[in-house]
């Protein structure tokens, strides 16, 4: 169901691949950081000081420009209790919120069914990428996901109203015959129709969308731009996913971990700026996350997958600020050669869960977790 009400949406961006949460938010005030990281380091002169001892990697300009703002909320030492160093079991951990067992369904996917729980809106999450995040998936959740939104839908090249309804009766009719059989027919014949119905309600959104912003030509920047064309038509999308990476910097950390984030940070700093343009910077909140931070000490040109890593909350809304100690370098105070977590990641589920969704954040975050003061 779409509304005219403005509603808060939410912006997901994931760092794949293990995002170096050091030589992000850069301990430059600590000699320690420079003892153990003897190439891949970001020097003193180069840091965009936070205070006397943290600092942003110069990459994060346009992030820094957002943070003096009072826009940014840095969330340090972020993780779960006993770490888990494989991409594939980490990411699951924190798509679905559950670190103990198998979790069944994402917190995404939980929020999207808090928010509209009779389905109505088959365009409530929408996923800018290939495949499905778990992070977004949930039995009876439609979500849609799209690859390039200027040519999604059914039969772009249709060209006529009265064609289109041609093509989408017929269709329906392909899928509504599904559903007379089995459940698995059944289920397929649903999802089909849910695909239809959001395909026909996106492919509006280009058309819909201007701004005089001139987003990046990398795929972060795209993908910023097709989510700020969905959330200023206002046809009811509240929950946004994309990624960018490969963040796992196992070598030519420096080059690679620096082309990223300038890409991610402008990328942000665009979709913000758009944002004001339409009067819209206090309604979205963007989360930046990845699945675990590197290894204290470097391996010469590049960092192996550690824990204890750093997120980022972006928004109109935000309380900016450092939240959380940044963990200790002293060795005796490492994880088996990791930094130590200190902030639950599901604490951040929680708060924006309640906070900003208005939905029940015990649902979404798979148990009960403190709760952050990040959201005004």
């Amino acid at each position: 169901m779409v509304t005219n009400k403005r509603m808060k949406s939410l912006v997901i961006v994931q760092l794949a691949g293990g995002n170096d949460a050091m030589n992000t938010i850069v301990p430059y005030g600590d000699g320690l950081y420079y003892d153990w990281r003897k190439d891949v380091r970001i020097e003193q002169d180069q840091v965009l000081k936070i205070n006397d001892y943290l600092g942003f990697n110069p990459a994060l300009s346009s992030i820094r420009d957002l943070w003096d703002q009072n826009k940014v909320a840095v969330i340090n030492g972020v993780g779960y209790p006993e770490p888990n160093r494989s991409h594939f079991r980490s990411v699951d951990i924190w798509n679905t919120a559950e670190s103990v067992g198998i979790g069944d369904s994402g917190w995404l996917g939980r929020a999207i069914r808090e928010i509209d729980p009779n389905a109505e809106n088959p365009i409530t999450g929408v996923n800018f990428g290939r495949g499905l995040p778990r992070a977004l998936s949930c039995k009876g959740v439609p979500v849609a996901s799209v690859g390039d939104l200027e040519n999604y839908g059914l039969l772009p090249d249709i060209e006529g109203e009265q064609s289109r309804e041609l093509a989408l009766t017929a269709f329906s009719q392909i899928y509504g015959s599904a559903m007379a059989h089995d459940t698995v027919s059944q289920f397929i014949g649903e999802t089909g129709i849910q695909a239809l119905k959001g395909a026909d309600i996106l492919r509006t959104a280009p058309q819909k969308y201007s701004s005089s912003i001139e987003y990046g030509n990398d795929p972060i920047g795209q993908s910023m731009r097709n989510i700020a064309q969905v959330l200023t038509a206002d046809i009811g999308t509240r929950v946004f996913y994309t990624s960018h990476g490969s963040f796992d910097t196992h070598a030519a950390e420096m080059e690679t971990h620096t082309k990223l984030w300038t890409e991610t940070s402008n990328a942000i700093g665009d979709f913000m700026e758009d944002m004001k343009e339409h009067g819209l910077e206090d309604d979205v909140l963007v989360l930046l996350w990845s699945e675990f931070g590197r290894r204290i000490r470097d391996n010469s040109a590049g960092t192996d997958h550690g824990s204890g890593g750093v997120s980022l909350i972006v928004g109109g809304e935000v309380n900016g600020g450092l939240y959380g100690d940044y963990p200790s370098l002293k060795e005796k105070d490492h994880l088996q050669g990791d930094l130590q977590f200190n902030n639950d990641f599901r604490s951040i589920y929680s708060t924006i869960a309640e906070r900003w969704l208005g939905v029940d954040p015990d649902v979404v975050s798979n148990g009960q977790f403190e709760q952050h003061s990040f959201i005004r």
